[in-house]
C-alpha cells in the first residue's frame, strides 16, 4: 500500500515527508484493519508534520478523521463485521483506571494515545484502529463529508460545550476552518447568534451563507458583547481581543492543541467581571457519540476540498496558508 511518512518533522523546504509503498499492517487483537475511504487533513496533523508537537513516534503515518471500511477483525472483537463503515478519532487509547478516567474525562488520562501521533493513522491506504475506540457514523453523508467530523467535527462540539453558551445566547467564533464552521451550524441549531472574525474574505462568506449574523476581519470587535467564545485560530495574539469582546461572566474556549504565545493580560480589561479563559484538551468518546448522533438528526452542510493521497503534502501546504475552504479532505 501507500503511506506518508514523517521522516523528519520540519517547516517546509527542511522537513522529510514521503510517499512510500510498504506492507499492509497486521491488525492486532482487539483491532480492526480498515481500508481508507477518507481522510481529513487537519492543522494538528500540520503541527505533526512541521514539528511543533514532540515526536512521539519516529517515521509516523499522521491523520486522525478517518473513515474506512472494515477489511479484517483482530481476535477479541465483537459488534463488527466486515464491509461496516466506521471513523478513527484522535482518541486512540487511555488506560481505563485512573482517576481522570474513573471520572469520565479521559481525554485528560495521562497515558492516552493518538491516531497519527502514536500510531500510524489514515495517510494510507489501509490502517488499524482499536476497537473499542472506533465510531459509529451516522448515515446520509459521504465519506468525504463524514471525514472531518471525526476530530474538527468532535473538538468543535467539545469547545463549544466548554465555553458555555446560554440556550440563545451570542457566540464569538475566531477563525472559521473546518472545526469552526461545523460548530458554528451546532450553535445556529441550538438557537444561537453567531458572530465570526476571520482574515479569509472565502471564509467569511461561507460564515454568512451559513447563517451567521455577522462576519468581520479578524481584528474587528464584534458588533455586539458576546455570552461565548471560541478561539479556533492557533494565534495567542487573538486571546486578549476575545476576552475583551466578552459580556460579564463570558467565558472563551480555545480550541488548538497547539497555540503561539499570548500577549500580557490585564485583570481589568479581560478577566474581570468574571470573565473566564478556559483550554479544549481533545475529546472524550462521549463527545464523539454526543456529536455524531447530532450529525445524524441535523443533516449538516459540511465544504470539503478533496486531494488525492499522492497530494497530501499540497493539501498541508494550502491549509498552512489558508488557502482551504471549509475541510481538507484525502481520498485515496
Amino acid at each position: 500500500m501507500h503511506a506518508w511518512r514523517v521522516v523528519r518533522p520540519g517547516p517546509p523546504g527542511t522537513r522529510e515527508f514521503e510517499l512510500r509503498n510498504e506492507a499492509v499492517p497486521d491488525v492486532g487483537d482487539g483491532e480492526l484493519l480498515l481500508r481508507v475511504l477518507a481522510c481529513g487533513v487537519c492543522r494538528t496533523d500540520l503541527h505533526v508534520v512541521e514539528g511543533d508537537l514532540p515526536v512521539h513516534r519516529a517515521g509516523v503515518v499522521p491523520g486522525h478523521e478517518v473513515v474506512g471500511e472494515v477489511a479484517a477483525l483482530g481476535t477479541h472483537v465483537t459488534g463488527f463485521a466486515a464491509g461496516d463503515r466506521v471513523g478513527a478519532a484522535w482518541l486512540r487509547g487511555t488506560c481505563g483506571a485512573c482517576a481522570y478516567c474513573r471520572r469520565g474525562a479521559e481525554n485528560l488520562c495521562p497515558d492516552s494515545r493518538y491516531t497519527g501521533w502514536d500510531a500510524d493513522g489514515g495517510y494510507a491506504r489501509f490502517t488499524t484502529v482499536p476497537a473499542a475506540y472506533a465510531h459509529r457514523l451516522p448515515g446520509g453523508y459521504s465519506a468525504t463529508e463524514l471525514a472531518p467530523l471525526l476530530c474538527a467535527g468532535i473538538v468543535g462540539y467539545r469547545a463549544l460545550r466548554r465555553a458555555d453558551l446560554p440556550r440563545g445566547g451570542r457566540l464569538g467564533v475566531y477563525g472559521f476552518g473546518a472545526s469552526a464552521h461545523l460548530a458554528t451550524q451546532v450553535a445556529l441549531a441550538e438557537g444561537a447568534t453567531v458572530h465570526v472574525m476571520t482574515h479569509s474574505a472565502q471564509a467569511r462568506q461561507l460564515a454568512l451563507d451559513l447563517g451567521a449574523t455577522s462576519a468581520g476581519a479578524t481584528e474587528d470587535p464584534p458588533p455586539e458583547p458576546l455570552d461565548a467564545a471560541i478561539l479556533f485560530a492557533p494565534t495567542g495574539d487573538l486571546v486578549p481581543a476575545a476576552l475583551a469582546a466578552l459580556d460579564r461572566g463570558g467565558t472563551l474556549a480555545v480550541a488548538g492543541i497547539h497555540l503561539t504565545g499570548i500577549p500580557p493580560l490585564t485583570y481589568q480589561d479581560h478577566l474581570f467581571q468574571e470573565r473566564t479563559l478556559r483550554s479544549v484538551t481533545a475529546n472524550t468518546r462521549r463527545d464523539a457519540r454526543e456529536f455524531l448522533g447530532f450529525a445524524g438528526e441535523h443533516h449538516l452542510r459540511i465544504v470539503t476540498t478533496a486531494y488525492a493521497l499522492d497530494q497530501a503534502d499540497q493539501a498541508l501546504a494550502d491549509l498552512g496558508v489558508a488557502r482551504v475552504t471549509g475541510a481538507a479532505v484525502l481520498v485515496p
